[in-house]
C-alpha cells in the first residue's frame, strides 16, 4: 500500500503537527506534501522534522513567504491543486483549518481527511488575529472569505472519510460540510512517573500557542487581580505575546513569561504546577490539558469546545462559564478548596495515548 501524507504547512509545531508527527511514525515511507516549510521558525522542535522527506509546493519560492502566511491562503488552493498524487494507493491529509490541502488530485486513491478544524476565520469562529478591527480592511476580508467558503465546501467533496478530532470538530464537519466523521482523537504522550514532584506547588500554569483564540490575556487579566503566581509557555503570535508582557507588567514578578520550552521542559513545569489554566475559545481537542492531566495535574477550563470531552468536572479539573477574568478567579478560589487525586488525572489522561490513536488509524486505513 502506497500512502502518501499532506499538511497545510509547516512553520510552526502545536497540537495539528504532533499528529503529523504521528502519522509519520505509522508510515515512516510515506512522503509529506506541504505548501511551504520554515524549519528555521520551529525552534527546539526543529529536529523533529530533519530525517522527514518534505516536499513543499511552488509557494516555497515566493520571496519572504513566511511573513505572508495568512495572505498566502488566497494562493493555497492552487497550490495544492498542483500537487498531483494520483500514484498513491491512500492519502492522509493533516487540515488544520488554515489552507486548503483537501484539493490535492488523487486520482484512484483514497483520501482520509484528519480535520483539527473546519477553517476557524472562514465560520465566525475566534482566531489568532483581530482582522475586524480595521473596517476597509475587514470588508475586504468578508469578501475574500465568502469565496474561500465556496472553494472549502468544494474541497470537501473530494475526501473519502472525514476523521474529527473530537465530537465537537465532528459536529463542525457535520454542519459546514454536510459529511459524516468518524472521531479518532489525536495521540497524547503520557510519561511514566518515575517520582512524584516534592516540590512545594507555587504557582498555575498556561501556555501553547500565544494566539487571541487562546484567551492567555483572560488568564493574564485574573492573575493581576489575584495574589498566585502563574507561568506562561509557548512561542508568542502576531506580536500578542508583546501585549500580553506588557499587560502583566503591574502584575510585576508573579506573573514569568518562560518562552517556547521542550517537551521536558513543559512537562516538568506542569508536574510542579497547581493546576494547568486553558481559557481557549471553541477549542478543537486540546492537546495540552490532557498532557498535564497526565503529570498528575487539575485542569481549569472555559467551558467551551472539546476541553468538554476530555476533562471531568469535579474529578480532574474545573469549568468556568463565561470566560472573564472575574469567573476565572471564583474557580481559582474553589480548586484551593477541594481534593483533586493525581491518580484520577493520570486515568483519565491515559484514555487518548498514542496507543489509542495508532491502533484506530490503522483499523480505520486497513
Amino acid at each position: 500500500m502506497k500512502v502518501a501524507l499532506v499538511h497545510d504547512y509547516i512553520k510552526e509545531y502545536g497540537g495539528a503537527e504532533r499528529v503529523l508527527e504521528a502519522f509519520h511514525a505509522l508510515y515512516p515511507d510515506a512522503p509529506i506534501y506541504t505548501s511551504l516549510y520554515y524549519p528555521q521558525f520551529l525552534g527546539p522542535h526543529k529536529k523533529r522534522f530533519e530525517k522527514m522527506n518534505i516536499k513543499s509546493s511552488w509557494l516555497q519560492y515566493i520571496p519572504f513567504g513566511f511573513k505572508l502566511i495568512s495572505p498566502l491562503r488566497l494562493l493555497s488552493p492552487f497550490a495544492f491543486k498542483s500537487l498531483n498524487l494520483s500514484e498513491y494507493d491512500v492519502i492522509i491529509v493533516s487540515q488544520t483549518g488554515a489552507y486548503f490541502p483537501n484539493l490535492v488530485k488523487k486520482g484512484k486513491a483514497k483520501l482520509y481527511s484528519y480535520t483539527h478544524t473546519p477553517p476557524r476565520y472562514l465560520y465566525g469562529y475566534k482566531t489568532a488575529r483581530d482582522w475586524r478591527k480595521h473596517k476597509i480592511f475587514a470588508l475586504c476580508a468578508e469578501i475574500a472569505n465568502h469565496i474561500l467558503r465556496i472553494i472549502d465546501f468544494y474541497s470537501s467533496k473530494n475526501v473519502d472519510q472525514f476523521i474529527a478530532n473530537s465530537q465537537e470538530v465532528a459536529n463542525r464537519i457535520k454542519k459546514f460540510y454536510r459529511q459524516d466523521a468518524v472521531v479518532i482523537y489525536p495521540p497524547v504522550d503520557i510519561p511514566p512517573l518515575k517520582k512524584e514532584s516534592k516540590n512545594k506547588k507555587s504557582y498555575y500554569l498556561a501556555g501553547g500557542r500565544l494566539a487571541r483564540a487562546k484567551g492567555i490575556d483572560v488568564i493574564v487579566d485574573a492573575f493581576i487581580n489575584n495574589e498566585e503566581n502563574l507561568k506562561i509557555f509557548g512561542k508568542g503570535f502576531a506580536g500578542f505575546s508583546d501585549e500580553l508582557k506588557e499587560q502583566s507588567r503591574v502584575a510585576g514578578s508573579r506573573i514569568e513569561f518562560v518562552g517556547e520550552v521542550s517537551d521536558e521542559e513543559k512537562l516538568q513545569l506542569m508536574m510542579n504546577a497547581k493546576a494547568y489554566i486553558f481559557a481557549s475559545y471553541d477549542e478543537d481537542f486540546g492537546i495540552t490539558p490532557v498532557e498535564a492531566m497526565g503529570m498528575g495535574i487539575p485542569v481549569i477550563a472555559y467551558k467551551s469546545g472539546g476541553v468538554q470531552e476530555t476533562v471531568i468536572e469535579g474529578k480532574t479539573g474545573l469549568f468556568y462559564t463565561p470566560n472573564t477574568p472575574e469567573k476565572l478567579n471564583e474557580v481559582i478560589k474553589k480548586r484551593e478548596e477541594i481534593k483533586i487525586l493525581p491518580d484520577d488525572c493520570r486515568k483519565q489522561a491515559q484514555k487518548f495515548d498514542t496507543e489509542h490513536f495508532n491502533t484506530s488509524m490503522k483499523k480505520l486505513i486497513q
